[in-house]
């Protein structure tokens, strides 16, 4: 049975981690390499780093934070932010990161997506949403697409986009649930069930982990086969070691460490 995946998220603004509720009131809390050595050290399967603003200010990622990060760590990584071009994507790859992981981009330009995956494997080809409820019957699914920060609504079904993200060649869709970002009550399960099993490509969930009985639920009930923790790691409230032993003892696959 494939292991499941627990990957920090480290959102970052002016080179700080960030943490808001719902893309609102955010409060700065550490350097991002220091805390990606320390996940990185304990025992997280992956990180991901996304450049919060970087779409939003229509401005290029900090590529010198990525190759340091790069320097320091030993476990796979995913950038996001801040990539308009393939260029960005190989500079992003070449400084160290594993993933690049696109989001408006691919709203704006769908076709970049099949772009990336025949340039750099589809493997290495994340597409974020960031999908919202909605009673608007031009989404059928009950879930809306949205962009820069959810400063944008598209009227895009977000289960049409998954299915037609892994058509054009996303190799995973992490699927960040604004409606429950950083309330700490837990994932979306309908949300991310309803992508799990519409897409036949990995699903991480994101958006609203707050006690490893989250992560347990995502992963039994809505069958994500990664999970996304910000809150309940970067405020001290866990390690990823106890979440680990949580999930193994309710029998959950994990893996150990790297």
């Amino acid at each position: 049975m494939l292991k499941k995946r627990i990957i920090p998220c480290l959102d970052i603004r002016n080179r700080k981690v960030t943490k808001g509720v719902k893309f609102q009131n955010n409060v700065d809390l550490g350097d991002p390499v220091e805390m990606a050595v320390a996940y990185s050290d304990g025992g997280a399967d992956e990180l991901v780093f996304y450049d919060i603003t970087a779409s939003a200010e229509r401005r290029r990622i900090d590529i010198e934070m990525v190759r340091e990060i790069g320097k320091v760590i030993h476990i796979p990584f995913a950038v996001g932010g801040g990539l308009r071009t393939l260029e960005d994507m190989y500079d992003v790859l070449d400084a160290g990161a594993e993933k690049v992981s696109v989001n408006s981009l691919a709203v704006e330009d769908p076709n970049i997506i099949g772009e990336m995956s025949r340039a750099l494997g589809r493997q290495n080809v994340v597409l974020g949403m960031d999908p919202v409820r909605t009673d608007d019957p031009a989404c059928p699914s009950g879930y809306e697409i949205t962009t820069r920060g959810f400063r944008e609504h598209t009227g895009m079904d977000a289960l049409e986009w998954a299915k037609r993200a892994e058509e054009l060649g996303a190799g995973e869709i992490v699927v960040n649930s604004v409606d429950a970002d950083g309330t700490r009550e837990g994932f979306e399960l309908t949300l991310t069930g309803l992508i799990a099993t519409g897409v036949g490509i990995p699903v991480v969930a994101s958006g609203g982990a707050g006690t490893p009985r989250h992560l347990i639920d995502v992963f039994q009930q809505a069958h994500a086969d990664a999970a996304i923790v910000a809150s309940m790691v970067h405020m001290g409230h866990y390690t990823i070691a106890e979440i680990k032993a949580e999930l193994s003892a309710a029998g959950v696959p994990v893996r150990e460490k790297w």
